[in-house]
């Protein structure tokens, strides 16, 4: 992929040593430790690998119109995917580890900032990808008129986001999240901003009576503790074997078909939403 000078749609951004930056930084709801826990399992991570299946998929299905900015990126994990599909990626990402880490997978094009210092202008951005992001951010709903002002005219939003409230626990307060979502409430939100969306689904079905078993329950009932994330992660991110990970193999492929065939999943632990912006639209 090639180098993108970012000048023109931005007055606050600075080329040092390949890497796009501003001067001002703000406070991110993220774990300081959170890129190099994910950073160390993503490859192995049936989790990251079918959620970036999916996100390739809508892609595909909703094209982008131009450049991709896949904005809170973390590792580069999604961009690298993008990118080997042909798809032209930038990633933004104010955590400095998570920018280190995605210089070492080979990105070309990264910015180290948040969304809001990088003095973007209005109407420029032609496709953003907000995978697991808006959850840590406070006041959602601002964050996302924002990109709503930043998006070209029927420029696409992809979003994808842990799902129902009822799934909450410490795991969700250790990640640093606000709140989760439902299809209908994340739906409501971005038609009241002003986009249109074109396609909603739950994925991860097999995961929401697990999340609610092993996590949730016992946080509701206060049988809370501590426990060691970097090994609770690893051991249940990887990818398992024997019949259970054919089963496991099973379900995410019957998964890819139905938003292959622009079919929904009516739960999981997570949702996906496509959405464009609204030509004329004024809020």
């Amino acid at each position: 992929m090639t180098k993108i000078d970012f000048r023109s749609i931005s007055d606050n951004l600075e080329l040092d040593d390949d890497i796009w930056v501003t001067k001002s930084k703000s406070n991110v709801s993220y774990p300081e430790q959170g890129h190099e826990f994910c950073f160390k399992m993503e490859e192995n991570s049936f989790w990251f690998r079918h959620r970036n299946n999916c996100i390739i998929e809508v892609v595909k299905l909703f094209p982008l119109g131009g450049i991709f900015f896949d904005i809170g990126g973390g590792n580069g994990f999604v961009s690298k995917g993008l990118e080997e599909k042909g798809i032209e990626t930038v990633l933004l990402e104010p955590g400095e580890k998570g920018v280190a880490n995605a210089k070492k997978k080979g990105l070309k094009n990264i910015i180290c900032s948040t969304l809001e210092n990088t003095g973007f202008k209005y109407n420029t951005l032609p496709a953003v990808g907000l995978f697991d992001v808006i959850e840590h951010i406070e006041d959602d709903e601002r964050f996302l008129k924002s990109v709503f002002h930043l998006l070209k005219p029927r420029g696409r939003l992809y979003i994808t986001v842990p799902a129902f409230n009822f799934l909450w626990s410490e795991e969700d307060e250790y990640a640093g999240h606000f709140r989760r979502y439902t299809i209908k409430s994340l739906r409501k939100m971005l038609v009241e901003i002003g986009f249109h969306v074109e396609y909603a689904t739950y994925i991860f079905s097999i995961l929401s009576f697990p999340i609610f078993l092993f996590r949730s329950l016992p946080h509701k009932l206060g049988f809370i503790k501590k426990p060691n994330w970097e090994s609770r992660h690893k051991s249940e991110h990887s990818r398992r074997k024997g019949i259970s990970g054919k089963l496991l193999e099973k379900i995410w492929n019957t998964e890819l078909k139905r938003i292959k065939n622009k079919k929904k999943i009516p739960f999981g632990g997570s949702c996906l939403i496509v959405s464009h912006k609204r030509d004329g639209w004024v809020k």
